[in-house]
Parts: C-alpha cells; structure tokens; sequence
C-alpha cells in the first residue's frame, strides 16, 4: 500500500514540475536550453575569426576578460538565415560546463519561460533514431500554440566540436 502511494505521488510530482527554459529564435523555429545550461546573456562583442576551424566557430571573442569561442547555431544545423546587417547576431549566450565554454550567436533577445515538465514531448526519439546526429534534441515544449525545440548544447558540441573550440579559446589566448 505504501509503495502504491509513493508511485503517485512521483507521477504526481513530475506532472507539477516546471522547467526554466531560454527561448530564441534559430532561422524560423524557437528553441529552447535548460536556464541551468546558460551562464549569462551579453550584446555580441566584436568576433575574431581564427584559422582552420569549423564554419559554424565564427571565431573568438572577449566576454568579460574571457577568450570564448563564437558557435553559430543556424550555421551548425544548416538552417536558413534571417537577417539583415543591422539585426545580425546582436546577443550571444554564454554557455559553461566543466569542460568548455562558448557563445552561442542569437538575432534577438532570448527570454525565459516556465513550462510544465507534463508539457515536454520527449518521444521524439524516432527522430533521434533515425539520425544519430540528432541526438542533441531533448524534446518539443508545446506551449498554447508554439512549439519549442528543447535541446542540450553540450550534446550538440561532439569530441571535434569541442577540441576545435578548445583550440580556438587557446590560440586567442
């Protein structure tokens, strides 16, 4: 009877739980990272373009004392651009982990939203399945009518990923 109760209420809880999300916009579409995985938002500073990495590492920058690598997200996922001169990449997302630390070029002002954990449609691992490179994708938020592509950067950023970004931060160093 007591494991019973204890089943309900984890269902329970879960139904309850709210997630902070960072919201922007990549191309057409809204995507969203855990706030946890965000370090702090700033306007894009000038960007230095370092040789022989990756298109989507536009370069290096200096946030606050830091050399970070600059990631460009509609680059990486090959999406179309929208933009013009005057709106191109105006914030970025500074990301941190142990590990790495990085920019994440965004057109507009992400903001934070809190959804219901019972609003998260994980199932889309039929899509995870299909392309191992998607496996970066948490889910989809649906929230009223929007659809928000939850994903987890450090899941996008691979081992060569990584150790170009790494070797960027490095060589600006």
């Amino acid at each position: 009877m007591e494991d019973n109760y204890k089943s309900n209420k984890s269902a329970s809880e879960t139904t309850h739980r709210t997630l902070q999300i960072v919201v922007f916009k990549l191309g057409n579409e809204e995507y969203g990272l855990h706030i946890d995985q965000i370090k702090e938002v700033v306007l894009t500073p000038n960007i230095t373009r370092m040789p022989q990495t990756p298109t989507f590492v536009r370069g290096v920058a200096n946030i606050r004392g830091n050399v970070i690598a600059i990631f460009d997200l509609e680059d990486r996922f090959s999406l179309l651009k929208e933009r013009n001169e005057h709106s191109a990449h105006k914030y970025t997302l500074v990301v941190e982990s142990e590990d790495i630390k990085l920019g994440l070029l965004v057109n507009e002002v992400p903001n934070t939203v809190s959804v219901n954990a019972a609003d998260l449609d994980e199932s889309v691992g039929i899509i995870n399945d299909a392309n191992s490179e998607t496996n970066y994708i948490k889910g989809i938020i649906k929230s009223g009518e929007r659809l928000i592509i939850l994903i987890d950067i450090f899941k996008v950023i691979d081992q060569d990923m990584s150790t170009s970004i790494k070797r960027a931060s490095s060589i600006a160093a």
